[in-house]
């Protein structure tokens, strides 16, 4: 008995100084009963405990130490008043606390380079939503409900689980052999084969008990096609230096990059809007949808091109689009302009009859001659350079506007063979798209005013026009690196830098946390 009344001292202890200032009295208690833990305070711990199933940390909720002492004042003498007070107190803490990382993330997106607009969410109604939810003993379901709020967020539970599972498997006990050249084709033998087929039967990818053949060849090829498609690599069937790369990335890699996705998930604002279009960035991917119900529904997919992960990255962000610019000139940014356009035109003067390019003075008048002074004129910011509507502007023939402050807009390209690369990180920032009459009828479809035929005839005028849109519609640059697709997982490449960015993030928000 003794010993059991030390355990309940040392556990209550342990966790006081969570405590609110003033402690509560037993009227007031969320999590007692009778003098005894509730069952919601059972079902809070075993939440608290699970926490690494949404790609969170326990220890950062004090689940052990929680569920240590809410299993000792269940079993053991009953708490005193006070005992019970600063327990009750901790665990509520502990629970919103979670609930707040649960519900908005660790992580504020404006230190990962994600300008997203978040709905604010005081710390009173996260209290209140708690209350009322204990005390109508709906914990475990509403808990579950916000955890799979985000769209994605149940399929890529699912995901983190099936590689962690796979950490220990045998396939990546070793590595795979170096390839015998430069690369491993069809017909070629591999010393390496048997542990490959292991890897890839256990990655879902190939058949299980599928027999492993003496070359590379039949379902092993397919089974090698279909991982590089999930993995953002050419589905060649062929085992090069990349797809051997990439092969192995150990499991556990692959699940903080599945987390880091969750965490990513919780504050990218998917469901703000009844219709959205959405931009992943590392996909090279747009998808418009709609949200009926609670659920998402992808109405339109497409490739896309974005900024240079070298130079011009495309920001994250989102936006209301506002106006559809149909024949547009284009606005050469004065940094282009700098940077490219006046170095070529000293070059070659005939390069701006050639591109359908003109002057465009303080005042508004157009100059359609070169002359070096024009030049200067355009480097000290006086004057600007356009390129005229036509078959060669850089834009297309229709441009998706949704004012930011970094210029970013959709639109489409006199260059559509570009997007039959594998990585299209090509651009300026911009994002141009593949289909933009489909995109076009997607944002126009509640206007009687504009079928298909009036789209295309407006783009195909030759005259800059320019449609307001009677309702705006929210357009999303997001990140993600990790993507559920009729229930496979694809991963694709760390293209800017922001999964390393977020790790760092999470890391020193791990670290500043209290002991």
């Amino acid at each position: 008995m003794r010993w059991w009344l030390a355990c309940a001292w040392l556990l209550v202890g342990m966790i006081a100084p969570f405590a609110a200032a003033d402690p509560l009295t037993t009227a007031t208690l969320l999590w007692f009963d009778a003098n005894r833990p509730s069952l919601q305070a059972q079902q809070a711990v075993q939440i608290l405990l699970a926490a690494a199933d949404d790609g969170m940390d326990p220890h950062h909720y004090q689940a052990v130490d929680l569920g240590q002492a809410v299993a000792q004042a269940s079993a053991g003498p009953a708490l005193d008043p006070g005992q019970q007070a600063r327990l009750d107190a901790a665990l509520t803490r502990a629970m919103q606390h979670y609930l707040n990382d649960l519900s908005r993330g660790r992580v504020n997106p404006g230190q990962v380079k994600a300008n997203f607009s978040l709905p604010s969410e005081p710390a009173a109604d996260l209290t209140t939503w708690l209350s009322t939810t204990v005390r109508e003993q709906r914990l475990r379901q509403t808990v579950a409900q916000l955890a799979n709020q985000a769209p994605m967020a149940a399929p890529l539970r699912q995901a983190l689980a099936q590689y962690r599972a796979l950490i220990h498997h045998p396939a990546w006990q070793s590595p795979l052999a170096p390839l015998p050249g430069r690369k491993l084709e069809a017909g070629q033998s591999y010393a390496g084969l048997p542990l490959l087929a292991l890897r890839l039967q256990a990655l879902g990818d190939l058949a299980a008990e599928t027999p492993v053949p003496v070359r590379l060849e039949g379902e092993l090829i397919g089974a090698l096609m279909r991982f590089q498609e999930r993995h953002g690599l050419i589905p060649d069937g062929v085992l090069g230096p990349k797809t051997l790369q990439q092969l192995n990335i150990p499991p556990e890699q692959r699940a903080e990059q599945i987390a880091l996705s969750l965490e990513r998930m919780r504050w990218t604002p998917l469901r703000q809007a009844a219709r959205m279009v959405v931009v992943n960035v590392p996909e090279f991917v747009l998808r418009a949808y709609e949200v009926q119900d609670g659920r998402i529904h992808v109405k339109l997919s497409m490739k896309v091109i974005v900024g240079k992960a070298l130079d011009t990255r495309t920001p994250l962000f989102d936006e209301e689009m506002r106006f559809i610019e149909f024949s547009p000139y284009w606005n050469i940014p004065r940094s282009i302009a700098r940077q490219e356009t006046v170095p070529h035109l000293r070059a070659d003067p005939a390069y701006l009859a050639r591109q359908g390019m003109e002057f465009v003075t303080a005042s508004g008048q157009v100059v359609t001659t070169l002359a070096p002074g024009h030049l200067d004129a355009v480097l000290s910011g006086a004057w600007r350079i356009r390129q005229r509507p036509g078959p060669k502007n850089a834009l297309g023939d229709i441009k998706f506007v949704f004012p930011n402050n970094d210029n970013i807009y959709l639109h489409h390209t006199p260059s559509p063979g570009l997007f039959e690369r594998d990585r299209r990180d090509l651009s300026h920032g911009c994002i141009r798209v593949q289909d933009p009459v489909a995109l076009a009828k997607f944002v126009l479809q509640d206007d009687p005013n504009w079928p298909e035929e009036r789209i295309r005839s407006a783009m195909a005028s030759g005259k800059s026009s320019t449609l307001r849109l009677a309702q705006p519609l929210t357009v999303l640059i997001a990140y993600s690196t990790v993507v559920i697709k009729a229930g496979r997982v694809f991963f694709y490449p760390d293209l800017y830098g922001h999964d390393q960015l977020l790790a760092r993030a999470l890391r020193q928000h791990a670290a500043a946390l209290p002991p």
